[in-house]
């Protein structure tokens, strides 16, 4: 298949967090974005967060995301390439986005080779030194028997139970204390002399576009409260605001 000739990046949604008047229009603006991917035939990469939890049972997954998930199976049908990675709210995902929508999915780091560039795809936690608590935290819940413990669960009470502590652990993430120059210093500088001339980061809800003589990095912002993404054509960055254009 011809490469698109450009590509999205978007992340950190988190729908199903907040009021249901704010979902609808996170969600409406979200959908909107689907269809000017599929009008500009290109790539959609998702970095993480698009909803605030997911967890999928052997015979049900959370209603409230069917809209989303319906325009992401319309774009494949389409023939466009649409990538998912996991990330810190919806780790759980299974194998439904493979099986259903044929959207590749993974819940690592993803190496990208496109347009040229050669792009460090992640959602960004658990990245750097520190946080020995939380990367311990995430090895647990991410390995089989947390998983299988959970289904034991009956979703009508798992799932608002999950949403629960999602919206709690938030108040407790260090990301706010991530500030630009570390964020170039501490994750994108080795990224770069790993061999990456780019590296794409969600999850630290702040835009950042730096452009650096090893290499680039690009913190998409969220689309909560800015609808901020990257746009990637002929292997130039940009990063936009949904509603008002490029980001300064």
């Amino acid at each position: 298949m011809t490469e698109p000739r450009c590509a999205y990046f978007v992340a950190d949604a988190h729908l199903g967090q907040g009021t249901p008047e704010s979902n609808r229009e996170r969600e409406h603006d979200l959908l909107r974005l689907f269809d000017v991917v599929r009008g500009e035939r290109a790539a959609l990469y998702v970095a993480g967060d698009l909803f605030d939890f997911w967890f999928e049972y052997g015979h049900t997954i959370p209603k409230r995301y069917v809209a989303v998930l319906q325009r992401l199976g319309e774009l494949r049908r389409a023939g466009l390439p649409v990538t998912y990675v996991g990330g810190n709210h919806d780790f759980w995902i299974g194998d439904y986005l493979r099986r259903e929508l044929d959207v590749a999915f993974t819940d690592e780091s993803l190496p990208l080779t496109i347009q040229g560039r050669r792009i460090l795809l992640a959602h960004g936690d658990g990245m750097g030194p520190g946080d020995r608590g939380y990367k311990l935290l995430k090895r647990v819940l991410r390995n089989g028997i947390a998983r299988r413990l959970f289904r034991w669960i009956h979703p009508d009470i798992g799932i608002p139970l999950a949403t629960m502590t999602s919206h709690t652990s938030r108040h407790h993430a260090p990301r706010a204390l991530r500030g630009e120059r570390w964020l170039l210093e501490t994750l994108g500088r080795p990224v770069f002399h790993a061999g990456f001339d780019a590296l794409v980061l969600a999850h630290f809800h702040v835009p950042v576009h730096r452009r650096e003589s090893e290499g680039e990095l690009v913190v998409l912002g969220d689309w909560i409260e800015q609808r901020s993404y990257a746009r990637l054509e002929g292997g130039v960055f940009r990063l936009e605001d949904f509603r008002e254009g490029p980001v300064p």
